[in-house]
């Protein structure tokens, strides 16, 4: 094989991962809807998986950034690898286990599992993006592979999905092994993965020591510091909004399948979302952008929450058991916390974007401080729960609002810079991007 064909190959197995990280993290919220049908489980229990999955990332963050300085990305890719198939493995026995005779060991394994999962989706999160920079070539070149990678991530969103949508089939019959085709697809991707970047060779730029004392210095830059915190509330928007219309849709009485497609409709706004972005990002200041997507946020997802229930829209849907297309009144709220994906499609570039400027030398320990972030999505989704189980679903929407009340702070106050960068401080943030 060819050098020429290693990289492409490598290309392609990048951005399959790249997939993979959207298709293995969205099957906690289906597989929540399935933990709900073993017995009378409240809705902070039932998101068990996206506990264990987003808290691997409070628990990896920075030393994924550690891996990569001491090993590089390909050997920390495959440290993920086998990471990932592990997790994988263990939330498939977990479907293996008897759920009437001992539903709590079934949650422990399962749980086991999905953080397991969740560290390999951390440790691929600090290291696709690089990589496919470092095969493109770096400058416009890398940057059009990151995009794409960005297109296959929102797609493979979309299609987990509907394929578990598909899998589920009668919400009240449910069991964690309904997922086993999802999961062996993806324990396949992660196996062929290993293999090719095992044969691989890749150039890689030497990599600076990440240095945990820097942590401090970066968290002294109260705009940073805030912006930290913008990131932990948005992945409650990101998250809560797909994950709290499925579990409302199906307490109506809506198929899973259909409930499926529908939920992939927020995916697909992302996904148009990345594209716009994309196209205006050179045009319109990270600020504005949160500023308009924050407001916009507030509006769809309040004009959801008070929309007459009785005011319905039809939908299509598929009978899976028949192959046809069957129709389904859905309620007119719900396609305005669709639209909400296409606001969150940008807020987290935006976010970085402004939370970094003037850090210089801590700009790479910042990074590893707002993956570790992404463990907000836990704790919002399980704040949301109790909302849930306390006064309904669309009153638990009020959380979302909260936290895209805050990003419209941080846009408009919290992201001034206190202080702007010494020459030294915008070497040092010369230097690491040159490096990235």
């Amino acid at each position: 094989m060819s050098q020429q064909a290693k990289q492409w190959g490598a290309i392609i197995v990048m951005i399959a991962l790249f997939a993979m990280i959207a298709f293995v993290t969205n099957l906690c919220t289906p597989m929540a809807t399935i933990i709900k049908s073993q017995g009378e489980i409240s809705n902070v229990l039932a998101q068990i998986g996206n506990y264990g999955n987003f808290v691997a990332y409070l628990v990896m963050g920075i030393p994924a950034g550690m891996l990569i300085a001491k090993f590089g990305y390909k050997k920390t890719a495959l440290i993920g690898l086998a990471i990932g198939a592990a997790g994988i493995l263990i939330q498939w026995v977990s479907g293996l286990m008897d759920a009437q005779a001992n539903l709590g060991a079934v949650f422990a394994v399962y749980l086991i599992g999905a953080f397991i999962a969740g560290l390999c989706m951390c440790i691929l999160n600090c290291v696709v993006n690089p990589m496919l920079n470092i095969l493109g070539g770096g400058g416009n070149e890398g940057n059009k592979l990151i995009q794409l990678g960005g297109v296959f991530n929102s797609s493979a969103a979309v299609a987990c999905y509907i394929l578990m949508g598909a899998l589920i089939g009668d919400v009240t019959k449910a069991k964690i092994a309904d997922a086993t085709p999802a999961l062996m697809i993806a324990l396949a991707i992660f196996v062929i993965a290993f293999i090719v970047i095992c044969f691989t060779k890749i150039e890689e730029p030497k990599q600076a020591p990440v240095e945990v004392s820097l942590i401090k210095g970066a968290l002294s830059h109260r705009h940073f510091a805030l912006g930290a915190l913008a990131i932990f509330l948005y992945m409650g928007i990101e998250v809560g909004v797909p994950n709290y219309s499925q579990q409302l849709l199906i307490g109506e009485g809506i198929p899973a399948g259909t409930v499926g497609l529908i939920i992939a409709v927020y995916w697909f706004m992302m996904l148009i979302g990345r594209f716009v972005g994309a196209s205006i990002g050179s045009k319109i200041s990270a600020r504005a952008m949160i500023v308009t997507v924050s407001c916009a946020t507030i509006a769809l997802v309040l004009f959801g929450m008070f929309a007459p229930e009785t005011v319905k829209v039809n939908f299509p849907g598929v009978d899976w058991g028949n192959l046809s297309v069957v129709w389904q009144e859905i309620p007119l709220g719900i396609f305005a916390f669709l639209l909400v994906g296409l606001c969150t499609s940008v807020m987290w570039g935006a976010i970085f974007n402004m939370a970094v400027e003037g850090l210089g030398k801590y700009t790479a320990i910042a990074s590893g401080i707002f993956m570790t972030m992404v463990f907000g999505c836990a704790v919002m989704l399980a704040i949301q729960g109790a909302v849930a189980d306390a006064v309904g679903y669309y009153n638990s929407f009020w959380v979302v609002v909260g936290c895209a009340a805050y990003l419209l702070f941080y846009a408009l106050v919290g992201s001034r810079v206190s202080h702007k960068p010494t020459t030294a401080e915008k070497e040092a943030a010369s230097e690491i991007f040159d490096a990235i």
